[in-house]
């Protein structure tokens, strides 16, 4: 149990998977097949990065329109824009932890059994996280490595970091299942591709542990900064968080514009725990795994796709899984131009956050 009273249920794994096959047999999850590929670009071709590509996810539903809200003399309804995790499906529901976050999920699926932690009551995604927050979400974390399987969490924040919702989550993804199409050691299986298919993991335990000894695989090196520290077991809530503050910090410093709080701001920001809903200063994106906290400022969402004669033919758009070195199309136009040039995928992420030196 988290020191915060958090416990998920025993065999979060099955359960999620459980929930996932009857949702998605019922028709409440709509799960988008896809095809992979993992592509080498960067120095020395030192960066794999796992490029999917779902032709139904151009497809995919709307969500519904604002609901109105009038009086009877009231000429100007108001609006209230519709918020899917106000009061989700049920067939959505996996669980429940503690009295303030509920586990949901994913009801578009790229990855099967992809799943949210949500708060019950809203909290927007724009503030700052709460150390029961990042306790709620390495709990799961826990509780699926305890089951001898491994979870990515990752949030999104502001509007450069490809959020969706302005209601406050954060979102889970079995690397198991991140692997699907690929062998059990990351590697393409049985498909022939432009390039030649290296292994992938997930990125982020690689960014924090580049420099540890006991780490067998190539150094990585990316075009845009990112933050990291390593994790222990058995972290406190205000553990946590104070890593989670520091990476922060060392973010907004990274924008530059005076954006970087004090170490009076930062000591105050600790001694709170955003009680009081402090916004971001930046758009970033956080990831989280067993091992390691990363965190990467934004400023751009994605950039444009073009085709090998100049003309675009789309446009990427990246959010925190790409702290897991995952990037995502929706047009075989898309798939194409960049299996054929992976160097303009790795141009593409130069262009989304603070340039590496």
């Amino acid at each position: 149990m988290t020191r915060a009273g958090i416990k998920p249920p025993i065999h979060l794994p099955e359960l999620v998977r459980a929930t996932f096959n009857r949702a998605k047999s019922s028709g409440d999850v709509n799960f988008y097949p896809t095809q992979v590929v993992c592509l080498r670009a960067g120095a020395a071709g030192l960066m794999t990065i796992q490029l999917r590509f779902s032709p139904s996810l151009a497809n995919k539903p709307k969500q519904p329109p604002a609901s109105s809200s009038a009086g009877k003399d009231d000429k100007t309804p108001s609006q209230k824009p519709f918020n899917p995790f106000e009061n989700p499906p049920q067939p959505l529901v996996i669980t429940h932890l503690g009295a303030d976050y509920t586990l949901v999920l994913n009801k578009f699926a790229i990855v099967p059994e992809h799943f949210l932690l949500i708060t019950r009551a809203f909290k927007p995604q724009t503030n700052l996280l709460e150390a029961e927050d990042l306790a709620a979400a390495y709990s799961c974390i826990r509780a699926y490595h305890e089951e001898r399987e491994e979870l990515f969490a990752f949030f999104n924040c502001g509007e450069h970091s490809g959020a969706s919702q302005p209601h406050r989550h954060l979102q889970l993804l079995p690397v198991a299942r991140m692997k699907d199409g690929l062998d059990q050691d990351g590697a393409l299986g049985g498909a022939t591709v432009a390039a030649v298919a290296p292994t992938w993991d997930v990125l982020a335990d690689r960014l924090v542990h580049r420099n540890d000894s006991s780490n067998n695989q190539n150094p990585v090196s990316l075009p845009f900064v990112t933050f990291g520290e390593p994790l222990r077991e058995n972290m406190s809530p205000h553990d946590l968080r104070a890593v989670y503050l520091r990476l922060y910090r060392k973010a907004c410093a990274a924008v530059g514009g005076g954006l970087a709080p004090t170490e009076t701001e930062l000591a105050k920001l600790e001694s709170n725990n955003n009680k009081n809903g402090i916004p971001a200063r930046i758009s970033y994106n956080m990831a989280m795994t067993k091992d390691s906290m990363v965190l990467c400022p934004r400023k751009a969402e994605g950039a444009a796709i073009t085709d090998k004669d100049g003309n675009e033919v789309g446009k990427l758009s990246l959010n925190g899984t790409v702290l897991a070195g995952t990037a995502l199309v929706k047009s075989e136009a898309e798939w194409n131009a960049l299996r054929e040039d992976p160097e303009q995928l790795w141009r593409i992420l130069g262009r989304i956050g603070v340039a590496s030196g």
